[in-house]
């Protein structure tokens, strides 16, 4: 599904909290069905455009369209609910979310807020608390009972069970050990993958990006500065470091071995598997 931002502009409100133009004149396309990782330092504007993307932050000035359905500035509720229906969200730390006492209950409520019956509600919770890894026997256990990388998953299992279009995450793997993280990050992959979504993650991690995302978004000050096929955003080192981004791990190690050895690898490597391949074809492995 399509997702497309012309002009937009917006300001956080939050009470008496003002933050004026926490987007600025976006202009953006994101690819169909692809994985775009989004990126920047503290305060660019990450969260503020995945909150645009599913009508948490409503627009100033211009227009944000998800599929056939625009958002624009004012409350339209049949627009925001049928946005809502179309785009999952998964916060950093979900699992703060949970309220309901069972884990079944809590995974039914967005499918049943949006009109599908409680048998077919109940049939693909079952479906994904599978899917997250965990076995069906949990859904009758509260969810405050379960351990902080379980109610992570049923958390964005909950956001799955309302089967939505686009998925976007910000920092999903936020708190959790990098083993939990792997884990989490590897079943949106897989969801990805099988449900043929469009993914938007926005993540601190550059291998992250580097192992899942197709498409790159830097973000700096509310703007988009940078948008590109992942590999040739990480080939332009300089353009990164400019946004006080560095590239991911694999890459700086080839960086530093090229500098020190004076041998030059046959590609550019953004994975670990990349770079040992590539000191093994010129005979340094």
């Amino acid at each position: 599904m399509q997702v497309t931002f012309k002009g937009v502009s917006a300001d956080y409100k939050l009470g008496p909290i003002r933050s004026p133009l926490v987007l600025q004149s976006v202009d953006l396309n994101v690819t169909s069905g692809a994985f775009t990782a989004v990126v920047g330092h503290t305060g660019s504007g990450k969260s503020s455009l995945l909150k645009a993307m599913n009508g948490l932050l409503l627009p100033t000035g211009g227009v944000v369209t998800i599929g056939e359905t625009e958002i624009k500035a004012g409350k339209n509720k049949k627009a925001l609910k049928d946005v809502r229906r179309k785009v999952g969200m998964v916060f950093q730390f979900p699992e703060s979310q949970l309220f309901a006492e069972t884990v079944e209950q809590d995974i039914c409520f967005g499918p049943l807020n949006f009109g599908v019956s409680l048998e077919e509600a109940k049939e693909r919770a079952k479906d994904v608390i599978s899917q997250v890894g965990l076995d069906n026997s949990i859904l009758t256990k509260s969810p405050f009972s379960l351990s902080g990388g379980q109610k992570r998953r049923v958390a964005i299992a909950g956001i799955l069970a309302m089967q939505p279009n686009v998925l976007v995450l910000d920092e999903p793997g936020a708190g959790l050990d990098p083993k939990g993280k792997k884990e989490i990050l590897s079943l949106i992959w897989r969801w990805h993958q099988t449900r043929g979504l469009t993914t938007i993650l926005v993540t601190h991690d550059m291998d992250d990006v580097a192992l899942y995302a197709d498409d790159v978004i830097v973000m700096e000050k509310g703007r988009i500065v940078l948008h590109g096929k992942m590999r040739e955003v990480f080939t332009d080192v300089e353009k990164l470091e400019s946004f006080h981004l560095e590239v991911p791990e694999a890459r700086r190690f080839q960086l530093k071995l090229e500098r020190e050895s004076g041998i030059t690898l046959p590609r550019v490597c953004l994975t670990v598997e990349e770079l040992a391949d590539a000191l093994i074809e010129v005979g340094l492995a």
